[in-house]
Parts: structure tokens; C-alpha cells; sequence
């Protein structure tokens, strides 16, 4: 059944062609990943959780998983298939688990899990994702695609209003640095733009001592699964559509559009894995995430982007094993500071999107995947990205049968 999974074309680097390789844009790029994932994707952990009546306890093994499980994941498929593939959790997925907390015990959430990776793996190892992928037209997919990553884009923006002392000192110095390409190749844009930023805090004294206390090692709590209709009908299916339509959609479309080229079936074989490994200890969903594998090829040579995927690994599992102690770190910068970082990461790449989508053929198609995207609503507990998704095929099915006919 698995003998189809992609192999890697070329041997996996030994550990002196990978410091050989590592360079300082990919270095950024990584570390950028790394705090990314690190600051408002953990407090969105933090508020579904303690809404869902989560302890503490159970809230730090949670981000212990989607940081430790998925840095190793991304550590491994880097070095096999030298791409940055950078594995992470599903946030609309996280998103929807907030309601079911309401009324499900965490243990039947946590069977919905199993359930969701053990789907995840079947589809991978038949080779059925893969082919559906290729069925869907570029353009749509990077229509949706810029649709999500736009608010990157106009956070940047409101960060410049909200908190000009910080963010604009940030923007200055990365517009500089991107002008000046001799300057730039000793200090990557997003560097000093990180640089800047942290020495604005110091200054202005924006950040809270209380949050550098003493290191703590995580401590995983092991969850047992219990099986339950309801939570398999109400999560199973919009967590398997999240995750692989709309979060691995969204990656494979900024790797392939960096010219990168992502094993789908062995990704998928891996989400399913990584799912499975996470429920143990009460995570959600693996994924394949789009934001940071954006991030992660903003910049620096192509065939040197998988140290980014490593640094941004590596940065996971330390993340993980010491997650009490840095989120208190993260959680406390202010908020300005980590939205200009992002949105400086993801404005190339949000050019990239929006000439894929309207560049050539299925154009119509992608402005309806990135106005339905943008609307950000969601129905029946399936966030925009998939209704985007969905809404630009129908039309584009509709009104661009010819382009269709063209690819065929």
C-alpha cells in the first residue's frame, strides 16, 4: 500500500553539507518560522483550552505536542527530501475544537483525533490526496491562498498605526536592507527588522520582567481516546477537510509556487502519523503549515531553503521540551511587534500569490476563492478557506470551462 510514497531524489545531507548550506537568510527564515508559530498560534491554544475547561497541565502537554511531535517531523522530512517541509498544527482546526469543548469531554475529542489521523493515513498510503490535488487548478488554490495570507499583509499595517515607536523603526530598516542588496547579504532584511524591533522594546521597556522566570521542562500528559458518535460526526470530517484541503493546500501551493516540489502522499502519510502521535498527549492535528513554509522560502537560494526547515524543527522541539517558560516569553511581546515581523516575511510571497492567481487562466475562479477567503466566514464549523476553495472551482467550473478544457 505504500509503495507508491515519493522517494527522495538525491541521498539526505550529512551534517557537514547541512552547516555547509545553512546560511544567514535561512537562518532568519527559520527563526522568523519559529516565533511565528511560537506567539499567536499558542494564544489561540491558550483561549480554546481554558474555554474548554482545560488544566494547565493539560494545556502544556497540548503545546508540547504541536511543537516537540511536528519539529521532529520537520527535522526528518528536511533532511530526506532536502525541501523546507515545515509541519505544524491546524489553526481553524484548533478553532473548531473550541465549541466542541463545550459539550464534549476532552477524551471523546481526543478519539476524534485518532480518528482524523487514522483517515489522513488511509488516504495518504492509497495515493487518493494526491490526485485530487492535481486536479485542482493553481491559480484557484493561490487565490485562496493570498485571501488567507492577506491579513499578514494589512496586520503589518495596522501595526504601523497601533504602534508606530515599534513597527515603523522595523519597516524602515527592512526597506533599507532590501534596497541596499550588498548590505542586505550581510544582514538579511528580516534580521535587522527583528534586531530593530527587539532593541525598540528594550528602549521603550515594553516588555514585562515577570516573564523571564526560570526554565520548566514540560510534562506531557498521556491522553486516552474515548470513541463517540457525536464528536466523530462533528469533528472528524471538518478537521480531515482543514488539514488537508485547506492547510496542506495551502502549503503545497507556496512550495510548488517557490519551485519546490512536496511529496503530497508522503506528507499526508506523515500528517496522519503526526496526528495520531499528537492525540496521544491531547494535541491537535498535524499539518503541513502554510504561513511558515511561506516564511520559510521568502528568501535565500533555492536548494539551500531546507536549513530554514531545520532551524525552524529544531527551534520546535526546544519550544516544546521548555514550553512553559517561553510561552509566558512570547505571549508577553507585544503584539505590534510579532505582526510587523510576519507581515515583512509575507509580503513577497503574497505578490507571488496574487500573479499566480490573476496572471493567466482561471482568473475568475480566483477572485472568488480570495473574496469568499477574505469574507473569513464560516459554515457548518469549515472556515472560509475551504468555502473559497470550493466557490472558485463552482464558478470557475462555470464561467472558464474552456480553460479547464485547455489543462486537460
Amino acid at each position: 500500500m505504500f509503495s507508491h510514497l515519493e522517494r527522495p531524489h538525491r541521498p539526505p545531507p550529512s551534517l557537514r553539507e547541512v552547516l555547509a548550506d545553512l546560511g544567514p537568510r535561512h537562518a532568519a527564515n527559520g527563526f522568523v518560522g519559529w516565533v511565528f508559530s511560537a506567539t499567536a498560534p499558542v494564544a489561540i491554544i491558550l483561549s480554546v483550552g481554558s474555554g474548554g475547561g482545560l488544566s494547565e497541565a493539560e494545556l502544556a502537554s497540548w503545546i508540547f505536542g504541536v511543537f516537540c511531535i511536528n519539529g521532529l517531523i520537520t527535522l526528518l522530512f528536511c533532511w530526506l527530501y532536502r525541501e523546507p517541509l515545515g509541519f505544524a498544527w491546524t489553526i481553524p482546526g484548533t478553532v473548531l475544537v473550541g465549541p466542541a469543548l463545550t459539550h464534549l469531554r476532552f477524551e471523546e475529542v481526543v478519539g476524534a483525533y485518532v480518528a482524523t489521523g487514522a483517515l489522513m493515513l488511509l488516504l495518504g498510503a492509497t495515493g487518493w490526496v494526491k490526485r485530487a490535488m492535481q486536479a485542482v487548478p493553481m491559480p484557484i488554490v493561490m487565490g485562496m491562498v493570498a485571501g488567507v495570507f492577506l491579513r499578514f499583509g494589512v496586520d503589518l499595517v495596522r501595526a504601523l498605526h497601533a504602534d508606530a515607536a515599534i513597527a515603523a523603526p522595523m519597516v524602515l530598516v527592512w526597506l533599507t536592507l532590501s534596497a541596499l542588496p550588498a548590505l542586505g547579504r550581510r544582514v538579511p532584511p528580516l534580521i535587522g527588522a527583528l534586531l530593530t524591533g527587539a532593541l525598540a522594546i528594550a528602549l521603550l521597556g515594553r516588555l514585562d520582567g515577570s516573564s523571564l522566570s526560570a526554565i520548566e521542562w514540560a510534562r506531557p500528559v498521556v491522553q486516552a481516546p474515548a470513541w463517540s458518535v457525536a464528536a466523530m460526526l462533528e469533528l472528524v470530517v471538518p478537521l480531515s477537510i482543514t488539514v488537508l484541503v485547506v492547510q496542506n493546500g495551502q502549503g503545497f501551493a507556496v512550495l510548488k509556487a517557490a519551485r519546490h516540489d512536496p511529496p503530497i502522499d508522503a506528507i499526508t502519510v506523515a500528517c496522519g502519523l503526526g496526528t495520531l502521535a499528537s492525540a496521544s498527549v491531547g494535541s491537535v492535528c498535524t499539518c503541513l503549515t502554510g504561513p511558515t513554509n511561506a516564511i520559510l522560502t521568502s528568501s535565500g537560494e533555492r536548494e539551500r531553503q531546507y536549513t530554514a526547515g531545520i532551524c525552524f524543527g529544531l527551534l520546535g522541539v526546544l519550544f516544546g521540551l521548555l514550553s512553559p517558560a517561553f510561552t509566558r516569553l512570547m505571549l508577553n511581546t507585544p503584539k505590534a511587534f510579532i505582526m510587523a515581523l510576519a507581515g515583512l516575511a509575507m509580503l513577497r510571497v503574497l505578490q507571488t500569490a496574487f500573479i499566480t492567481a490573476f496572471k493567466d487562466r482561471f482568473s475568475f475562479g480566483a477572485l472568488v476563492a480570495f473574496l469568499v477567503t477574505v469574507a473569513d466566514l464560516a459554515i457548518w464549523n469549515i472556515g472560509s478557506a475551504f468555502w473559497g476553495l470550493a466557490t472558485g472551482l463552482l464558478v470557475s467550473w462555470l464561467q472558464e470551462r474552456k480553460d479547464f478544457a485547455d489543462t486537460a
